[in-house]
């Protein structure tokens, strides 16, 4: 029996030995944090709709149909007969139904029987992706313009202007959905700074359409004649007019008109004709998974990039430059007079609303460790040493200067491997050489940065009692920063805190 005893004791401990050292393994191979990683892992997450997923994004902002919009508006010889199987009796009976429920004036031309054609034969493909699309925008564009008192048909200028590109530019410099010139995007009160072009905003460049449409139509009285002033200006047209004899009718003084406003009703009442006659083409629509109204809107407080978002949120960069094309540098800027606002999709909005006071804090964070000038270096020096007293906390800042090393890949190694090696975080370290997953190969270099101190003046510590009193603008977080392997979690132990609010005066303990 005493020898069971021994053997079974013997075994328990090696047991327990080797669970030890594989603690101790785990532990040793845990890497390091960055201060962006370890806020993530606090962050509150509220489950709402889908995230538009990366293709859809692609398709949204393709600029491919657009291209090939303006090609076909420029290029396309509406008089020269097209080869296709329509007959001109059908499309004459349709062509009178839709007159019968449109305002527009909707009659058979052959210039625009053969623009139906050349659409039908040539981009039938292009259609379903654009029907797809169109989901995406027109809820929004119907809205606006029954607001004006404004045929819905017009949703398909949009269409003919910028085949629903956000982001499109002609030539000749017109910008966004509905292809604003800078001059008359400036009338109608489309703002265009360094950061800022609204031209690309889909909400206000709609709205400024709409504006502008509802004003044209009040000087030509027919919404053809609407569409030809869109396109070329109200001067052109209103020579077009005097030069065929003070003809009222699109197709009477079309001649008379600019070669790519010639083409342009056409190819407007095309695009109408086969949203119309679609299922009669065959023409089977892609499906949007996604709608503008799955999408929200926030007033930022503070200036923040793309990337910083990207980073926080977890959402890539060309998803917000796809919902947010106004800002031309890829930052929203902050302005106490003037509100500027960030669209996300839902399930992002939810999770920005949720953990809205660390995600400032973070931007705080990152503009404290901004590399400084000289002279601004010169000021902290300055302002820190005048007036302090033996016991204050900050004399004057460090100053870094960036390294750049590279790791060659080790067969069995890991991020997190690397990451503790150079003591740098997993998200840095992927960030900074393009890595979307976490498969590295071996035998690949990786880049690696590191602050190294360059000149070190009084490292921030607590005083001669060991405690800290709170200054206006602190927060838990910014005070553990200033006491290197100080934690949030520590300074809420050590003086008894249960939750974030701290007050200017207060004194807490640090033991660190």
């Amino acid at each position: 029996m005493k020898k069971f005893i021994l053997v079974a004791s013997l075994l328990l401990s090696v047991a327990g030995f080797g669970q030890e050292n594989a603690e101790k393994e785990s532990l040793l191979t845990l890497p390091k944090m960055s201060y962006l990683d370890s806020l993530k892992t606090t962050f509150v997450n509220h489950s709402t709709s889908n995230c538009i997923d990366e293709r859809w994004i692609s398709e949204l902002a393709s600029a491919e149909l657009s291209e090939n919009m303006f090609s076909d508006i420029s290029d396309i010889n509406i008089d020269s007969e097209v080869n296709y199987d329509l007959s001109t009796e059908i499309l004459k009976k349709r062509l009178a139904k839709m007159d019968a429920k449109s305002p527009f004036n909707i009659e058979y031309n052959p210039a625009l029987e053969n623009t139906i054609k050349a659409f039908l034969k040539n981009r039938p493909k292009a259609f379903e992706r654009l029907m797809a699309v169109s989901e995406y925008y027109f809820p929004m564009f119907e809205e606006h313009l029954a607001k004006y008192n404004i045929p819905l048909e017009l949703k398909y200028l949009a269409i003919v202007e910028s085949a629903l590109n956000p982001k499109a530019k002609s030539r000749v410099g017109a910008s966004g959905l509905w292809q604003f010139m800078y001059p008359t995007g400036k009338q109608y009160n489309l703002e265009v700074t360094s950061y800022v072009d609204e031209r690309y905003d889909p909400l206000k460049a709609t709205e400024a359409a709409c504006q502008y449409l509802s004003s044209l139509y009040g000087i030509f009285g027919d919404w053809s004649m609407v569409l030809a002033a869109y396109n070329c200006g109200p001067g052109n047209v209103s020579k077009a007019i005097r030069r065929s004899g003070g003809s009222q009718n699109y197709w009477n003084i079309r001649k008379n008109l600019p070669k790519e406003t010639a083409n342009y009703v056409p190819a407007f009442l095309a695009t109408f004709y086969i949203y119309e006659f679609k299922k009669e083409h065959g023409i089977q629509p892609k499906k949007a998974p996604v709608t503008y109204f799955e999408t929200d809107t926030i007033m930022v407080k503070k200036q923040m990039s793309f990337k910083q978002i990207s980073d926080l949120l977890d959402i890539p960069v060309e998803q917000l430059e796809f919902l947010n094309p106004i800002y031309k540098l890829k930052v929203i800027p902050f302005e106490a007079d003037k509100p500027h606002y960030l669209r996300l999709p839902k399930n992002k909005m939810g999770l920005f609303v949720s953990n809205e006071e660390k995600i400032y804090a973070y931007l705080e964070y990152t503009d404290s460790h901004k590399e400084k000038t000289k002279s601004e270096y010169a000021a902290l020096s300055s302002k820190d040493s005048i007036g302090s007293s033996p016991d204050s906390t900050f004399v004057s800042k460090p100053k870094f200067e960036r390294k750049t090393q590279y790791h060659t890949i080790k067969s069995g190694e890991s991020l997190g491997k690397i990451a503790d090696k150079y003591n740098v975080s997993i998200s840095n370290l992927k960030s900074w050489n393009h890595i979307k997953g976490n498969t590295i190969q071996a035998g690949k270099k990786l880049k690696i940065y590191s602050d190294k101190k360059i000149v070190v003046q009084n490292e921030p510590s607590a005083n001669k009692n060991n405690t800290y009193e709170v200054k206006t603008g602190d927060s838990l977080f910014s005070i553990s920063k200033q006491f290197p392997g100080v934690s949030i979690d520590d300074i809420k132990k050590w003086n008894d805190i249960s939750g974030d609010n701290i007050q200017p005066g207060m004194k807490l303990k640090i033991n660190g």
